[in-house]
């Protein structure tokens, strides 16, 4: 029996998933399509799911303004502490975001995207928003650029937009049915008055398609964000992603609603829960037999810097970047040269990965009972197994099984290991990262220290820091094939207490 490696770092395409649209995976599995979306797709770290491990993406916060309001937003002006979007440090000027564009462009020549999608409203910005566009197509145009917006505003911009050579844009729509819409959005601001009720509503999600269908006539590639809100619209969005695809949308991010009480938005405080990492994968998984599905979003800041899952924004503030001389020419070619790098990189990492084979001798007493095992995985970038467990932010989490490994989503942690004299937080850090690994039974790492391995393995989860360097996928598929070859799969007791015998 072959264990077909799929996922960010492998060249097969997964089934139903980011992979097999072309938003992942490797050239052939792009092969499907025109040249010119392969090229558009292929390091963008947000539209494909292999490109995240490699490459970085900035958003510049210029857009302050909003032109509807949701019950799970509230935007923040200069707040450092938390990462979701609509929160940001500083609302910039176009030129002041061009110059912080560059700098980060230079200091970070793995950054290929700059992104505009708050936070407000880009398109309910429209003259700082474009302005900023315009400038960084000329001054720096090796740079994609791309909007996210709610849709309001964006049938009357669309043929601007093209003429910035904005060739993706995400439009955030959390329902087609207007009866569910009043759920979520209680007023929008259309035409110089604020309307209310279902009839806003109404009109929003009609702008929301049209703008969609104006945008693939043109052929700018879509990404549809939904916010998943259990008990308001979790059912509805299989609907959505239905809607969506037939009108020729890209990719489907259906993202967890954040609603702590502490973010003052009014989900938040009248209690509304947002979805376990259960239901948000069964979601997932409903909608990808309709819809490619991106499972890798972090849902960044308004004003994020750097790889997916980090923020550097800290190192590039106005008064950091005033004092930057910056000769783009230059950082044109090095940034080139890291690109280049990077796409050997990824070619070696694709030769080396292939199919991993399990003997058939080892799963022929247990191919019946032969389970689907969740494992989680620390990394800093480059499709491998990098980070101490300690060092950890977040874990990706994929889904090993007889047939293939197939990656599942993001679950974000606290940071465990801080330093100093912090051992009581450190403590409750550990505790909330193990519940949030609930359902894993491995964790795949470079290193961990002997106090964390205790509590994983009490808590049924097996660390592992024995294929530390490896490619993400290629090490998931081996440790399922330890686990299949000694006929452990079968078997009920958590995977740590197996391992240890």
């Amino acid at each position: 029996m072959a264990l077909k490696v799929i996922g960010p770092g492998a060249g097969a395409p997964a089934a139903g998933g980011c992979a097999s649209s072309g938003c992942g995976g490797s050239s052939d599995a792009l092969a499907h399509l025109p040249e010119h979306i392969r090229a558009k797709v292929h390091n963008h770290p947000c539209y494909s799911e292999e490109a995240h491990h490699h490459y970085a993406r900035m958003h510049v916060a210029v857009a302050p303004a909003c032109n509807i309001q949701c019950h799970y937003c509230n935007r923040k002006y200069d707040c450092a502490n938390e990462s979701r979007p609509g929160v940001v440090s500083e609302v910039l000027t176009p030129d002041q975001a061009v110059k912080k564009v560059m700098a980060v462009a230079a200091n970070i020549p793995q950054m290929t995207v700059l992104g505009i999608a708050g936070p407000g409203d880009p398109l309910a910005n429209p003259g700082r928003t474009l302005d900023t566009f315009r400038q960084l197509s000329e001054k720096a145009p090796d740079i994609k650029l791309c909007v996210s917006t709610n849709g309001l505003a964006l049938p009357e911009t669309v043929d601007e937009l093209c003429a910035h050579n904005i060739d993706h844009v995400t439009i955030t729509i959390n329902c087609v049915d207007p009866d569910v819409g009043v759920k979520i959005y209680p007023w929008i601001f259309w035409k110089g008055r604020r309307v209310k009720g279902r009839k806003g509503v109404a009109i929003l999600i009609e702008q929301q398609q049209k703008g969609l269908e104006m945008l693939v006539a043109r052929g700018v590639l879509v990404k549809v964000n939904s916010v998943l809100i259990p008990g308001v619209n979790d059912e509805h969005l299989k609907e959505v992603s239905r809607v969506v695809k037939a009108k020729g949308a890209f990719l489907h991010n259906v993202m967890p609603l954040i609603a702590e009480p502490e973010h003052g938005t009014f989900y938040g405080v009248m209690g509304q829960r947002g979805p376990t990492h259960e239901e948000l994968q069964a979601l997932q998984d409903a909608c990808a037999g309709d819809m490619n599905m991106m499972r890798h979003c972090r849902q960044c800041r308004a004003d994020a810097v750097g790889m997916l899952g980090e923020d550097r924004g800290h190192e590039f503030t106005l008064d950091k970047i005033e004092t930057m001389e910056i000769d783009y020419g230059q950082a044109m070619e090095r940034r080139r040269q890291v690109h280049a790098a990077i796409e050997a990189n990824r070619e070696a990492q694709r030769k080396k990965s292939g199919e991993t084979f399990i003997s058939p001798a080892s799963i022929k007493r247990t191919r019946k009972e032969t389970r689907p095992v969740l494992m989680a995985v620390a990394t800093t970038g480059g499709g491998v197994i990098n980070q101490h467990f300690g060092h950890a932010r977040e874990f990706l989490i994929y889904e090993a099984g007889a047939a293939d490994v197939r990656f599942i989503g993001v679950r974000k942690v606290d940071l465990y290991c801080a330093g100093g004299d912090s051992c009581g937080d450190a403590q409750t850090a550990l505790a909330k990262t193990i519940r949030t690994l609930s359902g894993c039974e491995a964790v795949l790492c470079s290193k961990i220290g002997f106090e964390p391995w205790g509590q994983l393995e009490a808590a049924g989860i097996a660390p592992n820091g024995e294929h530390a360097m490896e490619p993400i996928e290629e090490a998931v598929a081996a440790l399922y094939q330890e686990l299949a070859a000694a006929g452990r799969l079968e078997q009920q007791a958590p995977v740590a207490e197996r391992m240890r015998a």
